[in-house]
């Protein structure tokens, strides 16, 4: 499983960079790219993929940030749903213990809403075999009943994008 068209930015510049635990109040975050200040190639690329899924009416390509704590990718996937004129439903990968936690945040999203889980390395392997199919096909099957009586009941998501941050890549699955 590939991220589709993925962005996979590193921040490496903590100087140039905004830290989310910096502003007590949320609304003094960054609400545009050319509010962040720094990460230029970043902010370049990211606004390409911004301006491509504008021009195609649909959601932004799913969304890998990677780098050390405090360098803003928190805030950076609110200027993505922001800039795509998208809620933001944000969670942990330690929050999403078992697949259905993760189906019942899917299964409440709107077309184009962005999904950001930070810490995704930390998503257990169960809850990572309910994304790959959500990421891809935009489906997920949900399993319902136990035993010989169990059934399989497909579900079709709206389009979405899902943003997923990260301090350490080298955790991140192959398939993910």
């Amino acid at each position: 499983m590939c991220w589709g068209h993925v962005v996979r930015e590193e921040f490496t510049d903590p100087a140039l960079t905004t830290d989310p635990a910096d502003h007590d109040d949320i609304g003094l975050r960054p609400k545009s790219l050319s509010d962040f200040v720094g990460q230029r190639e970043l902010k370049e690329h990211l606004g390409i993929v911004l301006e491509a899924a504008r021009k195609r009416e649909q959601s932004a390509d799913h969304i890998l940030l990677a780098g050390p704590p405090g360098l803003g990718k928190t805030t950076m996937a609110g200027i993505v749903a922001s800039e795509m004129s998208a809620k933001i439903h944000i969670t942990s990968g330690p929050a999403l213990e078992r697949a259905g936690d993760l189906a019942a945040i899917l299964t409440k999203l709107d077309v184009n809403d962005v999904l950001f889980i930070d810490e995704i390395h930390r998503l257990s392997r169960q809850v990572e075999e309910i994304l790959y199919p959500a990421m891809e096909d935009f489906q997920i099957d949900i399993v319902v009943g136990k035993g010989a009586s169990a059934s399989s009941i497909r579900l079709t998501l709206p389009r979405f994008t899902l943003i997923g941050a990260t301090t350490r890549t080298g955790m991140i699955t192959g398939p993910l």
